[in-house]
């Protein structure tokens, strides 16, 4: 059940309306919260299409209910650790009890997403030499959105460990919180102190709130549907499907096409998630914040995916030392947290290329920063130039994650870079996409929160026409299929 579907706008209205009617009370609140994020996590195991086929054996279901099942456990050991560090009073015993949490969520995620990366690895790198190697694949399942949750349970037991969020909140609160349904399965990653620590306050929710939680999903939907899904069928796909078809101008074009796809995409969701939470009394952070117009790649990062980047500096890179060490130390830390979140993408060693040509990229600013000094105010000649060079290189980037390995990656640069001219292939439908896509990345906030005060103005009939014709009418008139979200392959 998409975000972007007919079927979860069903669905939320009917778990709005039963949450509102309860929501003076704590545990039916709660119960509602929590059988939706169940039901609706469920709906992306293969326990639906085995119940409608009729094949409810107990093997069966097990075997479908697994990632579910994964979860509960995950979240079964973490509170039994947070617990134990509320209890805790030696320093030892609180740092095995982290130690432990964080073993055991980064080796679930080893496990069932890095271990058949491993294997090949392996395989290629030690059966030549004649180390017996396992040559079968292990087939294990991915959980959807597992990434997430790991990042989320660990930050929660740190946070906890380091003082900063409570340990007295029940299993069925943890367990809300890891599998709240607006952001389970592509976050944003969200806090204890975002989100869990809130449980317990009565909600409200006023009729400005509620206007701008439509309006929020109305531009999350406008993203994924109108903007996202036509870049990605009208010239991603199939350029990235077969290069060696297209000429170099139209290889150059889908490379820009998709890196806004990308961001339209995964923002859009983060819109829609952030909009639905609010519908339910929860404040979400912001994901994204017009990243394409950094100045630089630091900045780049500080407004991309704002969840994993904070949690990659408030988790790793300030725990490896940060900026307070010897240079070359800064330098390594830079390169692990990039190697490391390049991989975290997915179990591939495309995802560590693209994460380490970024490291090596923001390397290299910090050593001119530390050569030239960090300008407060540069001009707008050098502001310009800045992110030009900052958009061509996360650009450039993008083909090492589009592509489905490395060889495919190399055959797309090597044509894009042949000088074949031509873009016949580029419909009128892409261009204006295009434009519109450009336009609206670059024009002020000032206009958004105009269009929202509008939407605000209209009778909470008319917001509703608007949301449905906006996130559905639309795209049938483009004609378009419904697209998954890119990020739900992390």
């Amino acid at each position: 059940m998409l975000s972007h579907s007919l079927h979860y706008v069903i669905f939320v209205i009917g778990v709005f309306a039963l949450y509102w009617a309860v929501h003076r009370h704590f545990w039916p609140r709660m119960l509602v919260l929590l059988v939706a994020s169940l039901v609706l996590y469920t709906g992306f195991t293969q326990l639906p299409q085995l119940i409608a086929q009729g094949n409810v054996t107990p093997e069966a279901l097990l075997l479908a209910g697994m990632p579910l099942l994964i979860f509960l456990g995950g979240v079964t050991v973490d509170h039994l650790l947070v617990k134990g560090l509320g209890r805790a009073e030696g320093p030892g015993v609180r740092k095995l009890l982290v130690v432990l949490s964080i073993v055991s969520n980064l080796g679930m995620l080893a496990g069932f997403k890095y271990l058949e990366l491993l294997r090949k690895t392996a395989l290629a790198l030690l059966g030549p030499w004649g180390v017996d190697v396992r040559p079968e694949p292990f087939h294990l399942l991915l959980p959807v959105g597992l990434s997430f949750f790991v990042f989320q349970s660990i930050s929660y037991t740190v946070d906890v460990y380091r003082g900063k969020a409570s340990s007295g909140h029940s299993f069925i609160e943890h367990l809300l919180y890891m599998l709240f349904f607006p952001r389970v399965v592509s976050g944003p990653i969200v806090r204890e102190s975002e989100l869990m620590a809130h449980f317990r306050q009565v909600p409200t929710l006023s009729p400005d709130d509620g206007g701008k939680a439509m309006f929020r999903i109305a531009v999350g939907l406008v993203k994924k549907l109108i903007i996202a899904d036509v870049l990605g069928s009208g010239i991603v796909d199939p350029v990235f499907g077969s290069p060696h078809a297209y000429s170099s101008a139209e290889c150059a074009v889908a490379a820009v096409a998709y890196t806004l796809e990308l961001y339209y995409d995964f923002s859009g969701y983060s819109d829609i998630a952030i909009g639905v939470a609010a519908l339910f009394g929860f404040r979400f952070p912001e994901n994204f914040a017009r990243p394409y117009l950094a100045k630089n790649l630091f900045e780049f990062w500080n407004r991309w995916h704002m969840s994993l980047s904070s949690w990659l500096r408030d988790y790793l890179y300030i725990p490896l030392g940060g900026n307070r060490r010897s240079k070359p130390r800064v330098l390594f830390n830079l390169m692990m947290v990039m190697v490391l979140g390049g991989l975290w993408h997915g179990a591939d060693w495309r995802f560590a290329v693209w994460g380490a040509v970024h490291g090596v990229a923001l390397c290299a600013v910090r050593c001119w920063w530390w050569f030239r000094g960090k300008q407060q105010e540069p001009g707008p000649v050098r502001v310009g130039l800045g992110m030009l060079a900052t958009f061509t290189l996360v650009v450039l980037t993008r083909v090492v994650f589009r592509a489905p390995d490395m060889t495919h990656a190399t055959e797309f640069y090597q044509r894009m870079l042949a000088g074949i001219p031509g873009l016949a292939n580029v419909g009128p439908l892409v261009w204006t996409v295009l434009a519109v896509a450009i336009i609206a990345h670059t024009l002020p906030m000032k206009v958004y929160d105009l269009t929202a005060r509008a939407f605000l103005k209209l009778p909470a009939p008319a917001r509703a026409v608007v949301l449905v014709l906006i996130g559905l009418g639309i795209r049938q008139l483009a004609s378009l299929e419904a697209r998954p979200y890119v990020y739900l392959q992390f």
